[in-house]
């Protein structure tokens, strides 16, 4: 399985991706998910893959063939990011395809999912979902963040505390806390986890982290956040035994 997240509020964007990759229960082996793409100074594309891993590297094969040999369409001819986003699902859905028809299995499931961010000139900073049938959708004022492959664990926190003018040390937090707690609760997410911070307007790639199981920083994060979790549910508002009488006179 997958999890991945994209943040993308006023000051950058926030990209962070599990390393696992799960094809049985005896075949669970470690791949990176993000994938950052050298295209030309005036830009830059990172993408967050999901899904079917030989569609993944088939598609990021083909992206990566398609900038070399000066495609018509290709990342560093793409004015803006929608614009890639749609070559990205373009792609895919043909990949897609061949992996499909090679099979000729009607249980085999090439499907994959990807989140491509990053800025392009003068535009501004963003993150597209494009789906696996090549449509994709944006972030917006109200959900300033995507999510690919096990979404639900890590949900809640970016839900609460993910605000377009959080700042984007506090967003990466954020997202921190979210990937840790589907790890918690899913045990086909799994680290390395990888952790990407782009400031708006830098085109610099350079604030890259990667978090091993037993990294520091990672463990501390993950105590703190139990810790206060705790704090929290003691201090909530103790059960009125007057008052659950009435409600369930009331029912």
């Amino acid at each position: 399985m997958t999890y991945c997240i994209a943040a993308s509020i006023d000051e950058g964007l926030i990209l962070v991706s599990d390393s696992r990759t799960n094809a049985g229960i005896d075949n669970v082996s470690t791949h990176g998910k993000m994938h950052a793409f050298d295209t030309i100074s005036d830009r830059k594309i990172v993408l967050l893959c999901a899904g079917n891993l030989a569609t993944t590297q088939a598609v990021l094969e083909q992206l990566h063939r398609d900038k070399i040999k000066n495609a018509p369409v290709n990342f560093n001819t793409v004015e803006s990011l929608f614009e890639a986003a749609e070559y990205l699902g373009h792609v895919s859905v043909e990949k897609q395809k061949q992996h499909k028809n090679s099979q000729g299995q009607s249980a085999f499931n090439p499907a994959a999912s990807f989140i491509l961010a990053g800025q392009i000139g003068d535009d501004p900073h963003g993150a597209y979902m494009v789906y696996s049938e090549g449509n994709s959708i944006t972030t917006s004022s109200n959900t300033p963040f995507l999510q690919i492959g096990e979404s639900k664990y890590g949900k809640p926190i970016l839900d609460r505390f993910l605000k377009l003018d959080t700042s984007i040390d506090e967003a990466a937090r954020c997202c921190l806390v979210s990937m840790d707690s589907t790890i918690r609760s899913n045990a086909s997410v799994g680290a390395p986890v990888e952790m990407l911070v782009y400031r708006k307007g830098t085109f610099s790639l350079a604030e890259y982290y990667c978090f091993d199981d037993d990294n520091d920083y990672m463990l501390h994060l993950r105590r703190s956040w139990e810790a206060k979790l705790k704090e929290a549910i003691a201090e909530l508002p103790h059960l009125d035994k007057d008052l659950v009488k009435l409600m369930r006179v009331n029912l």
